[in-house]
Order: structure tokens, then C-alpha cells, then sequence
């Protein structure tokens, strides 16, 4: 009777025992890598996490992008009214130190850069045909017997050329060394198609 005991629980220890050994090692084998799909798995969530996380970096370089792109608002230019255009205009022209229109004038008008808003003479002209200044003397006009020899021989001495300047208050005598003009009334050169005068740009 105590033989079959001792058989009967040698037998249940050796089952029992067995077993856990067993579930022992499994459960190292599969924390070693022991359980293939169990690795895999693991490999594919990890490689999920990794590519969600480069997602998340593109987006946000993306909107780092968008936040800091700043445009320049000197390149967009309000368009001037048509009230302001004039004025716009004589800014312009006053900026770029030239007469636009030119003018001449008795010598009563003041001297000036000219624009459409400041009716001034200008006294900084020059011809383009003969290449010399032209010369301003107030309150004389130009005797009737002036050719174009006499400013020839004589520009741009003064002394020279009084001898056929005759006193006119009011009036302005211009000349060059190829024309010559009595002026009285503000008038606009580019009337006198005849004359090749230029405004030769003021100082500032």
C-alpha cells in the first residue's frame, strides 16, 4: 500500500514538475525571440512609431515654412488717384532737377525749375545744335539787324554783344551762338519748333 503511494506521487510530481519546466522555457524562448510572429510584430509597431514621428517633423517644417514667408510690401504700390496725379507729376519732376514743361519768360518771371504747378523760367538752358549755354539778359531785347554771324562772332561776351541789345524793361533777351529770342509773355519752349534749347539740368 505504501509502495503504490509513493509510485502514485512520483508520478503526479513528475508530471507537474515537466510541465512547468516547460511553460518556463517557453516563456523564455519567446521573451529571446523564441516566437517569430511575436518579433514581427514588434518590428512593425516600432517601424509605425518611426514613421508617424518623421510625418509629424514634415508637417511641422511645412507650417514653420508658411509662418515665417513674409512678403515685401514695398513691391506692391497703391495706384495714384487721378486727383493726385499732378501732383505726383510736379514731385517727379521736381526730384529729377530738369524744367518739364520749359519755359521762358519777360524778366519780370521768376527764374526756376518749371513744372505744370510752378510756371518758372528756366535759366539753365542749353542748345543742342551749337552746343553752347544759352545766355539770359533782363530788360534787353535783340535789335532787328541781328543775324546769325553777330552771335557767331560775338557769344558769349557780353560787351560784344550790347552793341545790338537795345533796354526794354520787361523783356528778356536769350541767346545762343545759332539763335536768338525777345521774350515778353511766359510762353512754352516746346511751342517754338524753331528752337533747339534744352533745360541742361538745375543744381541741387
Amino acid at each position: 500500500m505504501a509502495d503504490d503511494l509513493d509510485e502514485l506521487l512520483d508520478e503526479v510530481e513528475s508530471k507537474f514538475c515537466k510541465a512547468g519546466v516547460l511553460r518556463a522555457e517557453g516563456a523564455g524562448d519567446s521573451s529571446k525571440g523564441g516566437h517569430p510572429e511575436g518579433a514581427e510584430r514588434n518590428r512593425s509597431s516600432n517601424s509605425i512609431v518611426k514613421n508617424s514621428k518623421e510625418d509629424d517633423d514634415i508637417e511641422d517644417l511645412i507650417e514653420d515654412i508658411f509662418h515665417n514667408v513674409s512678403f515685401d510690401e514695398k513691391l506692391v504700390k497703391p495706384r495714384a488717384h487721378a486727383s493726385d496725379q499732378s501732383a505726383v507729376s510736379a514731385s517727379i519732376q521736381i526730384n529729377s532737377k530738369k524744367c518739364c514743361p520749359v519755359y521762358l519768360g519777360g524778366s519780370k518771371a521768376p527764374h526756376g525749375i518749371g513744372t505744370n504747378l510752378s510756371q518758372r523760367t528756366c535759366d539753365h538752358l542749353r542748345c543742342t545744335a551749337c552746343d553752347f549755354s544759352v545766355a539770359i539778359h533782363d530788360d534787353y531785347q535783340w535789335d532787328i539787324s541781328c543775324d546769325y554771324l553777330f552771335f557767331r562772332n560775338n557769344m558769349p561776351e557780353f560787351s560784344r554783344l550790347q552793341e545790338k541789345m537795345i533796354k526794354k524793361k520787361g523783356t528778356r533777351a536769350y541767346a545762343c551762338q545759332c539763335s536768338w529770342r525777345s521774350i515778353q509773355e511766359l510762353t512754352d519752349l516746346a511751342t517754338d519748333q524753331h528752337l533747339r534749347w534744352v533745360c541742361g539740368k538745375h543744381a541741387e
